[in-house]
């Protein structure tokens, strides 16, 4: 688990009332959970795990984290406030913090395995937000972002704006506050879903990744539907092996109270979860290669103005016509819409809203294509599978002759496994390939891109420009007016991490100067 003062952004990590008086009694938050005599009880008034958050009245949560521990930062919070401290017993406190705490009269809590027991208790301080709200989650390696901005634009509406907590950010629809985690720390998930309420909100949606279900950051949440994507390889250098990675996943769908599950059961982690989900459960299936889903496609086609499928089901038969691009947004798609039929809408309905989406920043965004010039698009692919299903989805876009090009690179400091794997589907799927920078961290650009070009047969016909704003020009100035590009890894990132810094960097704006030096004859 990471602590907040590594991954805080302002505004996260703390908690207060909607009415800014929210106050309650320490016994009464941390009941059946810890014993809190009387002469510990305290007035509580905001919870936070981030010193810098705190604030008087706030009880304080060390917890541990991958490179920092909370109890460094136990003083800096009592400082500010804090009127208890709850750690997590497995690390002992020293003796000097013991003895601190004890001349300030500031309670020590310890809780046994505090960081899953942590969206229990911001629950009950904030009543409870989610048994209010039709809480949607989906989890999965790829899809979740589209999915989930799918079904938020698909469920938005000006007197009852839709919550949204994921990887572009936490807030309402429409005004999202940005988040370094795709699923926050469990008090800033229990908070965005107390704002989604008091704004009059009916419905959040959440994605939901196999870190947070792991770190139990929904415990605590109450989940009407949980949808599961896909499952291919990512993050084994946290899970160890696929199993433990699924089995990551799965979590979601054994949440208390889950009502609904939509599964992508061509997937075949999705048909083992079938077997595998609570009775109480009601399932909606989808795919568009299994004859037993219950949301199939009897026809696709796709052009470069976008996705044109004939849906069926036990809810009726539709065509859907959507300006997304790529075989896979059929499947994020069909996520979305068996989501908003768990809700009750009907079919025809649901098909009228999804047919209005657009593209996620950085999700299979188009830009260009007019008369005369290339078709970019950026994707955040950034594991094998996700990177396949980009280029393959893109061919089908591509008119007679012409051509597509691949710029992407691996990030460093992660799995060195998948760079082979990537180089082979990006040789095997694009015309032309062009390999640059992608957030090296603490690692050589140089090795990590031999790394790739060993999984390539023809390593010396692959382009190499390591500046990513001079390959995105280059292959855009290369690239034929009937072509493709896909610029593919960083998608919505704004950043590029060199060592420890974080340099300012977006492929969407790259692309689109690209564009304009293209159209000035400029590159």
């Amino acid at each position: 688990m990471e602590t907040a003062e590594e991954t805080a952004k302002e505004g996260q990590g703390t908690i207060m009332a909607e009415s800014g008086d929210r106050s309650c009694w320490l016994s009464d938050l941390l009941a059946g959970l810890v014993s809190v005599g009387t002469a510990q009880d305290r007035r509580i008034n905001r919870l936070s795990l981030d010193s810098r958050r705190v604030g008087p009245g706030t009880l304080f949560f060390a917890c541990r984290g991958t490179r920092q521990s909370g109890h460094d930062y136990i003083g800096a919070a009592v400082g500010k406030g804090a009127v208890a401290v709850a750690y997590d017993p497995i690390i002992p406190l020293s003796s000097v913090v013991h003895a601190g705490l004890q001349a300030q009269d500031v309670p020590l809590i310890a809780l046994p395995d505090l960081g899953a027991r942590l969206g229990v208790i911001a629950d009950r301080f904030y009543l409870r937000p989610s048994q209010q709200l039709c809480v949607m989650g989906v989890t999965g390696t790829n899809g979740k972002t589209s999915v989930s901005h799918f079904l938020a634009q698909a469920l938005h509406q000006q007197e009852a704006p839709c919550g949204l907590i994921g990887t572009l950010g936490v807030g309402l629809m429409g005004a999202l506050k940005p988040s370094q985690l795709t699923t926050p720390d469990a008090v800033t998930v229990q908070e965005q879903l107390a704002v989604t309420r008091a704004a009059g909100g009916r419905y959040a949606v959440m994605e939901v990744t196999s870190h947070a279900l792991e770190q139990g950051r929904v415990n605590g949440v109450i989940f009407n539907t949980a949808i599961f994507t896909n499952l291919s390889r990512e993050h084994l250098d946290y899970h160890g092996d696929m199993t433990r990675y699924g089995a990551a996943k799965f979590r979601l769908f054994g949440q208390p109270g889950l009502r609904h599950a939509v599964i992508n059961v061509d997937d075949t982690a999705g048909e083992a979860f079938l077997a595998h989900l609570p009775a109480e459960v009601t399932v909606i299936s989808y795919g568009l290669t299994n004859p037993q889903a219950s949301l199939r496609v009897n026809e696709l086609h796709c052009d470069r103005r976008g996705i044109v499928m004939n849906i069926q089901g036990p809810w009726g038969e539709g065509e859907l016509i959507c300006p997304l691009l790529g075989r896979f947004n059929a499947y994020n798609l069909l996520a979305a819409l068996g989501g908003l039929l768990t809700t009750g809408m009907p079919f025809t309905e649901a098909l009228q809203r999804l047919s209005q989406v657009q593209a996620v920043a950085g999700r299979m965004e188009p830009m260009g294509g007019a008369a005369g010039e290339p078709l970019l698009v950026v994707d955040y692919a950034h594991t094998p599978d996700a990177l396949e299903q980009a280029l393959c989805s893109l061919r089908a876009h591509l008119e007679p002759g012409a051509r597509l090009w691949c710029v992407f690179g691996c990030g460093g400091n992660r799995d060195r496994g998948k760079r082979p794997l990537m180089g082979a589907v990006a040789e095997r799927w694009a015309d032309f390939v062009m390999l640059t920078d992608d957030n090296p961290r603490d690692e050589d650009p140089r090795q990590i891109i031999i790394e790739i070009l060993s999984g390539m047969e023809a390593p010396d016909r692959v382009y190499q420009l390591r500046d990513r704003a001079e390959a995105i020009s280059r292959a855009v100035e290369l690239a034929g007016s009937k072509d493709i590009v896909l610029i593919a890894g960083k998608g919505h990132e704004e950043y590029q991490q060199v060592g420890t810094e974080q340099r300012p960097f977006s492929d969407r704006e790259q692309a689109q100067q690209a564009l304009q030096q293209r159209r000035r004859g400029l590159c």
